[in-house]
């Protein structure tokens, strides 16, 4: 049997699965009953400054998609609404219970020495594993100059970062917020901090609709609503891509991560990790189905690397991480054509419209009402694969051509110079 034991900046759990800071993190009778059945770590609800925060009714909001509950999902709730004192009371009886399980503090204060050095002080006092910096929430805690309103200053990640690294004697993580023009700024600053990890993705902006019979925005606070935070199954590929830039960015290779982002099943959690998290953190997943999802996280991930001859989770973290790069390295003449499977196409046009209306018109529709890819003019653009509603009916050939890989960085070496 694999070993699933994690290490994610020095910060050690039985396996990578931890809850991410949000309501399955809010009390110490929660993060209890989840390590009973096996997650590997707890991000404690963000912990903050007394008197609590005064949070709204309704909180919460999602976007259902072709039949998906909650394919996106959307929040306005605060950092933690219990004192305090109740929240370390309740980790030290955790860690005193489970201590082989990770608890991971996390922590959104003003941007003083004196008010980070104080609760630094508290939380490892408590017996936390490790601090996680929550400088991603994007609605309410902004608008008093904390959570996002920090992580979109590389300045101030820095800055608050070298504060908690002076007075903290156990690893730090940085959250970092997804609602900036390039994610690795941000990294680079918490890393030139002192920062031990960096954990991402925070929630993404978002409204989530307006009701058209009384024309007032929907999941509304008495008809008003302001900006949340997004997250769910349909940030994952966001998520995945900042995850990857970090991965490889030369100024922030090797440093640790925890991968949040949409991850609701064991091949989720393992995409992140072959970009390069050691650790992954799960809310939405949580909230849709509770803390018994662990067990198939666990043999999924257990079944899986048994397959691929793994034998631990440093065997293939960051194992895909090299395949992402940036536009001008792709090969310019790989190229693919379409092929469909006649026997099991049912003749829906599908791929017919989509390729005639929104790509490159290669397919015509034979005598027997059947489609037929017309190969010198695919583009192998993948469209029709996308759209076909019969799973294996319509793939992607590779085309020979036996010329040489070409990039665009050396094609363009041979584009004659302009002229003025």
């Amino acid at each position: 049997m694999p070993d699933l034991s994690a290490d994610c900046a020095g910060i050690r759990s039985p396996n990578p699965f931890w809850l991410a800071s949000a309501p399955p993190t809010n009390s110490g009778e929660q993060v209890m009953r989840a390590f009973e059945p096996g997650w590997g770590g707890a991000v404690w609800k963000t912990l903050g400054v007394d008197p609590p925060v005064v949070n709204v009714t309704s909180r919460y909001g999602s976007l259902d998609i072709g039949g998906q509950k909650m394919a996106g999902f959307n929040n306005i709730e605060l950092i933690t609404d219990r004192p305090l004192a109740d929240n370390l009371r309740e980790i030290y009886e955790v860690k005193k219970r489970f201590p082989n399980n990770a608890v991971i503090a996390s922590l959104m204060v003003p941007c003083e020495r004196q008010a980070w050095h104080d609760i630094v002080a508290r939380v490892v006092e408590a017996g936390s594993d490790g601090i996680e910096l929550n400088f991603g929430c994007p609605h309410g805690m902004s608008e008093r100059g904390m959570g996002a309103a920090v992580g979109q200053v590389p300045d101030y990640v820095k800055m608050v970062t070298e504060f908690v690294k002076e007075k903290s004697s156990i690893p730090v993580l940085v959250k970092l917020t997804p609602n900036v023009t390039d994610v690795r700024h941000p990294a680079r600053a918490a890393a030139a901090g002192g920062a031990d990890g960096i954990s991402l993705i925070n929630t993404i902006n978002s409204v989530m609709g307006v009701d058209l019979e009384t024309l007032k925005p929907k999941f509304s606070v008495g008809g008003k609503i302001a900006h949340g935070g997004y997250c769910g199954p349909a940030v994952k590929p966001i998520a995945m891509h900042m995850v990857s830039q970090i991965a490889a960015d030369p100024q922030t290779r090797g440093i640790p991560i925890s991968g949040i982002g949409g991850i609701s099943t064991w091949s989720d959690a393992v995409e992140f990790m072959l970009l390069g998290a050691s650790s992954v953190q799960l809310c939405t997943a949580v909230m849709h189905y509770g803390f018994r999802i662990i067990s198939e996280l666990v043999s999924g991930l257990e079944d899986w690397m048994d397959a691929k001859g793994f034998s631990r989770l440093e065997d293939f973290i960051g194992k895909s991480s090299a395949h992402i790069v940036d536009w001008n390295e792709l090969n310019l003449r790989h190229k693919t054509v379409a092929s469909i499977d006649r026997s099991t196409c049912i003749a829906c046009d599908l791929c017919a419209i989509a390729c005639h209306d929104g790509a490159h018109q290669c397919i015509k529709i034979g005598r027997d009402r059947k489609p037929r890819v017309v190969a010198e003019d695919c583009v192998g653009c993948n469209l029709c694969s996308l759209v076909c509603p019969v799973d294996g009916c319509i793939s992607m050939k590779e085309v020979k051509t036996d010329l040489a890989p070409l990039t665009w960085k050396e094609y363009s070496t041979c584009l004659p110079k302009p002229t003025i």
